[in-house]
C-alpha cells in the first residue's frame, strides 16, 4: 500500500496538511500528532476529530461495517505451538490491513482471531460499501495466495485457513464509548448485522446484506442469495454471496 505524506483525513476534511511522515513531521509528533494505528495515511488528530475539534463525544454517520474472521483459529491454537498460532495471526492482520487501508477504511478492531473495519470516516467515500466489498475480495485473494506458504509451514490442510466476512451498510453510531475504558468505535444495528453476516459465512465466503448489495450494483447483480436466520434476529435476513 502506497503511504501518504500528508494526513488525507485532515486534509478532506479540515483542509489543513498534517505531516505524517518524513522530517516535517517531527515537531507534529512532539506533540502526540503521528499516523493512526487504524489506517497510516491518517493521524491521531483524525482519531479524536469528533470528541477534541467539534467537541461531540459521538456522532451518527452513513458507514460500512466488515468483520473477517480465521476460521479454524481455535482447533489450531490448540494443535499448533504459540510462535506458530502468532505467526498465523500476523499474517491474517497483514492481509486485512493492506486491503482496508487501501480502499481507505479504518481497521477499527483486532479481536482474537477478527477484525472490524469501518468505512466512510474519517474520509468520506460515497462508493464506501463498494470499497469494503473491494477490500474484502482483496483480502480473500490475497490470503489464498499466502496460505500455501502458511499450509507448507504448519503442516495444515488449505480448509483450516479460510476466512469468513460479512458486510454491512447504514447508519450508526461512532465515537468514544466508556467511561473508565474509553473505546474509540462503532456501535449499532449495522456493526451487529455485519456481525452475525460473518459468523454464518462460510471458509473463502462474503456474505453482504441487501443494503450493500443494493448500493454496489451493477457489480453484485448476479450474486446469488439465500436468508439467513441470524442470532438475535427475529426475521431471517437475505443475504448476498459477494
Amino acid at each position: 500500500m502506497e503511504q501518504s505524506v500528508i494526513c488525507k483525513g485532515c486534509w478532506e476534511q479540515m483542509h489543513v496538511p498534517v505531516p505524517l511522515r518524513g522530517v516535517i513531521s517531527a515537531p507534529f509528533r512532539a506533540f502526540g500528532v503521528r499516523p493512526s494505528r487504524m489506517n497510516p495515511n491518517t493521524c491521531t488528530i483524525c482519531e479524536l476529530m469528533f470528541t477534541k475539534v467539534m467537541r461531540a463525544r459521538k456522532i451518527t454517520i452513513d458507514a460500512t461495517i466488515m468483520f473477517a474472521d480465521l476460521r479454524g483459529y481455535t482447533s489450531l491454537s490448540q494443535s499448533q505451538s504459540p510462535d506458530a498460532v502468532s505467526s498465523l495471526l500476523d499474517a491474517f492482520y497483514d492481509e486485512c490491513a493492506n486491503a482496508i487501508w487501501a480502499y481507505d477504511g479504518l481497521l477499527n478492531k483486532t479481536i482474537g482471531d477478527a477484525v472490524m473495519a469501518v468505512f466512510n470516516f474519517p474520509m468520506v467515500r460515497a462508493e464506501h460499501p463498494g470499497n469494503a466489498v473491494r477490500a474484502a475480495r482483496d483480502i480473500q485473494k490475497g490470503w489464498r495466495e499466502r496460505r500455501e506458504a502458511l499450509v507448507a509451514a504448519h503442516g495444515l490442510t488449505a480448509s483450516e485457513l479460510g476466512i469468513g466476512i460479512g458486510i454491512h451498510s447504514g447508519e450508526l453510531s461512532f465515537g468514544e464509548f466508556g467511561h473508565t475504558h474509553r473505546d474509540l468505535t462503532a456501535i449499532g444495528t449495522v456493526v451487529n448485522t455485519a456481525s452475525r453476516a460473518q459468523s454464518v459465512a462460510e471458509a473463502d465466503q462474503i456474505l453482504v446484506t441487501k443494503a450493500v448489495f443494493d448500493r454496489t450494483q451493477p457489480d453484485l447483480k448476479d450474486s446469488p442469495s439465500k436468508a439467513f436466520k441470524l442470532k438475535g434476529f427475529d426475521d431471517p435476513i437475505e443475504l448476498y454471496a459477494a
